[in-house]
């Protein structure tokens, strides 16, 4: 078995010891931060961006589970409302996978107001970051930011592992919140060739690249990840994947 991915191997112990059952979402965003510290990317944001929002604590902002970006540009950011105009909040609405901070001005043409984010942003210390929209159903939209302070990390060879964080985390938050999206009451039984497709999927492999290690055609992983998804009802691997982890599944 391969290893996990983003730290994947500390959360998937962490998830089923006895730490989890403090249902504590402190202690739960503290592993988030740990181990997207090992990515360089140690300021976090999670929280949703619909109604039906996980259950948070009062001093944070808005709508936001927990946050751990600069407490000044927190400050700023809330007595200025950049909530309103921030590119990151008003284009993660528009995204289905995760997507880079620092693609935004070449993807869209952004308003001044949205560069002024970006920029003050880069000026207290966020200098790159990623965004992992989380879909959830009857419409529900979670997200989960990760940023870093460092000129050099390389965001865009992050982005397949925070993904898979982000997802995993997402679950974990659900299965404490007083109504979670995130169990999965269905017995489920993934057979061993769905199971090694998803353990690779885990380690960031494409579908050409896990039919080479398996031996198999591209199609044939392609088919067994499709009934792993359709089984755990979910519309993409890595939440599928998160599905699978959090019970044991893999």
């Amino acid at each position: 078995m391969p290893k996990s991915v983003a730290g994947g191997t500390k959360w998937t112990y962490f998830a089923s010891s006895n730490a989890q059952n403090s249902r504590s979402p402190e202690v739960l965003f503290d592993l988030l931060v740990s181990c997207s510290s090992e990515q360089g990317f140690s300021q976090v944001a999670y929280g949703a961006l619909t109604d039906a929002e996980p259950t948070r604590r009062p001093e944070y902002l808005p709508a936001a589970v927990t946050v751990n970006f600069p407490s000044a540009w927190r400050e700023r950011y809330a007595e200025r409302r950049y909530n309103a105009i921030d590119p990151v909040v008003r284009r993660t609405t528009m995204q289905s996978a995760p997507f880079l901070w620092d693609q935004l001005a070449h993807k869209y043409q952004l308003q001044p107001g949205e560069m002024r984010v970006l920029n003050e942003a880069k000026e207290a210390g966020l200098k790159h970051g990623v965004t992992v929209p989380l879909f959830g159903p009857f419409g529900q939209l979670s997200v989960v930011s990760f940023a870093s302070s460092f000129d050099d990390v390389d965001p865009e060879y992050r982005l397949s592992r925070l993904n898979a964080l982000a997802w995993q985390s997402h679950h974990t938050f659900a299965e404490i919140a007083p109504s979670s999206e995130g169990k999965c009451h269905m017995k489920v039984a993934l057979s061993e060739r769905e199971k090694d497709c998803l353990r690779w999927v885990e380690e960031g492999k494409s579908s050409c690249e896990i039919g080479v290690i398996l031996r198999v055609s591209e199609n044939t992983v392609n088919f067994h990840l499709k009934n792993a998804m359709r089984k755990l009802e979910t519309n993409s691997r890595t939440h599928c994947l998160a599905k699978a982890i959090r019970p044991g599944l893999i």
